[in-house]
């Protein structure tokens, strides 16, 4: 009885996250499990070595060949899969749609492979929802980097001197990460607008105090499907809508791009010619960019100035800049998900539980998923 736990050290250019707590290796423990820790695995999201110790797992360095379950944050590199240990779980954020290369490496190494990208939206796994737990605090980053980049204050203030106007925030998109960056530029004391092409989001923009901005006609009315999702739109509604944020865009101090489309790259939402009607010293936050971008002229990892004086901030990896928050949730996802895959004390998943069939891409030496075959 009993089976072992690795978790790696990440090795990913700018990955300062790490999969597991000294928290979570405690409960690991306790459902029976041997942990090991890749030493200095914890070190840049503030979680020491002792304090895995501390927690009862051992610090090693070798931990691949070792381990039943391998918790990672972005998966072991291609070079790494073959010293894996044959029948091997591996789970981890996988970016299935592009590291193919590393997909077909876990597959040849004989791993089953497990993408947190995948885990489906639904109650049972709101618990294991990487994807929502690190959007939140990328929309909370993104404020955060934008009144880094932003040459003045965002509440207003009243002083012997003068007073002291607003920014005016504007986010496109109002998912989770969307929803809490308008909750924080809210809190910094910002006048805060957004959009989205989901009716619903109306409601939750408004709770928050922002204004919600979109052409509402009946097609706006009738735009979002019975499972919650956004209709296509018709050409007619679509040059409508990006005549208003075109027109208010140019009124703001601020702008967060949210939007992603999962396995196609992002949709263009801001233009050149959007960003050149901008302010000198306007700020636009891309959490996209690393998908291809929302946004014309960003780059990832970049803070690109324009001529007209906007700074156009594309910063890679938001959560990684709040890696010690970002690694508590995401580890406490990973422990809900490995409660799927281990019972009494040993590695025996249900292959037909939804969860598991949804997030699974490699399985018996071949890629499984069925929207990445081929």
């Amino acid at each position: 009885m009993g089976f072992t736990i690795a978790v790696i050290r990440e090795r990913r250019a700018g990955e300062t996250r790490v999969a597991a707590t000294p928290d979570t290796v405690r409960k690991f423990i306790a459902m029976g499990a041997e942990v090991l820790v890749e030493a200095g695995a914890g070190n840049a999201a503030s979680y020491p070595d002792e304090g895995y110790k501390e927690a009862g797992a051992k610090v090693v360095g070798e931990v691949l060949d070792k381990a039943d379950l391998v918790l990672s944050v972005r998966g072991p590199e291609q070079g790494q899969a073959s010293a894996l240990k044959k029948g091997a779980i591996v789970v981890a954020l996988l970016d299935p749609w592009r590291e193919k290369d590393l997909l077909q490496a876990l597959a040849k190494a004989g791993a089953s492979a497990f993408a947190m990208e995948f885990v489906p939206r639904i109650t049972r796994a709101q618990v294991m929802d990487a994807l929502s737990s690190q959007a939140n605090l990328a929309g909370y980053r993104a404020v955060i980097e934008a009144a880094h980049a932003y040459g003045k204050a965002y509440p207003m203030m009243m002083t012997a001197a003068g007073t002291v106007a607003a920014a005016k925030v504007f986010v496109i998109g109002a998912g989770v990460a969307g929803l809490q960056a308008i909750a924080t530029a809210r809190r910094l004391g910002a006048v805060v607008s957004a959009t989205d092409v989901r009716p619903a989001a109306k409601e939750q923009v408004a709770s928050l105090g922002a204004k919600f901005v979109a052409v509402e006609n009946e097609e706006f009315k009738q735009a979002e499907t019975a499972a919650g999702y956004a209709k296509e739109m018709s050409d007619a509604y679509k040059a409508e809508q990006a005549a208003l944020v075109a027109g208010h865009i140019q009124k703001q101090d601020v702008v967060i791009t949210t939007a992603l489309i999962p396995g196609r790259p992002a949709p263009r939402l801001v233009t050149a010619a959007h960003v050149a009607s901008m302010k000198p010293g306007s700020v636009i936050v891309d959490l996209a960019v690393e998908q291809g971008g929302n946004v014309e002229g960003s780059r990832p990892g970049e803070i690109v100035e324009t001529k007209n004086g906007v700074r156009i901030v594309g910063i890679s990896n938001l959560p990684g800049r709040i890696a010690s928050d970002a690694s508590a949730l995401y580890a406490k996802n990973l422990l809900a998900f490995s409660g799927l895959l281990a019972k009494e004390g040993k590695i025996d998943p249900d292959w037909e539980d939804e969860i598991l069939k949804a997030a699974l891409v490699t399985r018996g030496g071949a890629v499984v998923h069925e929207g990445l075959k081929g």
